[in-house]
């Protein structure tokens, strides 16, 4: 018997956001641009480059514009937008993809952006179809899908229930996150087994965090459950400011160095995967602990 696993796997680079985001020196402009270079010359097609968010929260997101207008270069360069503000604002670049983002848990929501889930959605509904008719990708991030900081457990019925909701309103993708790293396997494969019966028609991502030492294993179960696409952060960068205990994302290079080595392809370099991290790591206020990389660099 083998295992039922794709030929091909995208990965969705999320470190120049999601990886920068929970630094607390502010990093150099230029530093971040150098780490995209780097990072698509990796063979990243598709990134999440920055957020429009308030710098007043999140102080490292101020170089927004500066940041998306160094690249127009035909690639998927997604923007993080939480509100109308932060769409008005992404309307005066030339970048044409967009990531939104909600919680499935109330308590994160009013932590996060100070609304319910229901306010959210409400807010969001125009946005979207707006978005839609002007011609933009636009990426739904759904944040606690398995567990939340505040309420516990979230209910399966309660994200297919959000995620069903972004596909009517026209998304053209939805990201899945285990925001605070708690999911175990058989849940990854439970949740995403309906989502992909379900949703069929809808691009699906796997975003998973590495705070209990179980991103990989998670990987694979969503792997099993019908997955190709995953949400990753070079040196396993990242946490949320609005969760806490979360810590960083699961790494690129041991995602890829996995995949690689099980014959899925994903058209990344890890060699060059290196060099980015190389780039941004004098910048980082924390070791870089990805498994890869500190292999690489000790050779």
């Amino acid at each position: 018997m083998t295992m039922q696993l794709p030929k091909h796997v995208t990965i969705i680079e999320v470190g120049p956001r999601d990886g920068l985001q929970n630094e607390k020196s502010i990093i150099p402009t230029d530093a971040k641009i150098d780490f995209i270079k780097k990072l698509k010359m990796a063979g990243l097609q598709e990134m999440e480059l920055t957020s429009f968010v308030s710098p007043k929260w999140v102080p490292q997101m101020k170089d927004a514009k500066e940041i998306i207008l160094s690249f127009e270069d035909g690639t998927r360069n997604l923007v993080l937008t939480p509100n109308r503000k932060g769409i008005e604002r992404l309307y005066e670049t030339n970048c044409k993809a967009v990531a939104v983002f909600v919680g499935v848990s109330d308590r994160f929501n009013k932590k996060n952006i100070n609304k319910t889930t229901s306010e959210s959605m409400e807010e969001l509904k125009p946005l979207i179809q707006e978005l839609k008719e002007k011609g933009y990708f636009v990426r739904a991030c759904i944040s606690t899908s398995f567990y939340c900081p505040f309420e516990g457990k979230v209910d399966e019925e309660a994200v297919l229930k959000l995620c069903s909701t972004f596909v009517q309103y026209g998304v053209d993708e939805l990201s899945v996150a285990d925001t605070i790293g708690r999911a175990n396997p058989k849940e990854v494969f439970s949740l995403f087994s309906i989502l992909k019966k379900e949703l069929s028609t809808t691009m699906l991502t796997a975003h998973f965090h590495d705070t209990r030492g179980m991103a990989l294993a998670n990987v694979l179960a969503a792997l099993q459950a019908g997955i190709d696409r995953f949400d990753t952060s070079a040196g396993g960068l990242g946490g949320c400011p609005f969760a806490p205990g979360a810590t960083g994302n699961v790494a690129t290079e041991d995602v890829v160095y996995m995949l690689e080595e099980m014959g899925i392809s994903t058209g990344i370099n890890l060699s060059k995967l290196v060099e980015a991290i190389d780039v941004i790591n004098p910048h980082l206020t924390r070791p870089i602990e990805s498994k890869f990389y500190r292999l690489a660099k000790a050779k």
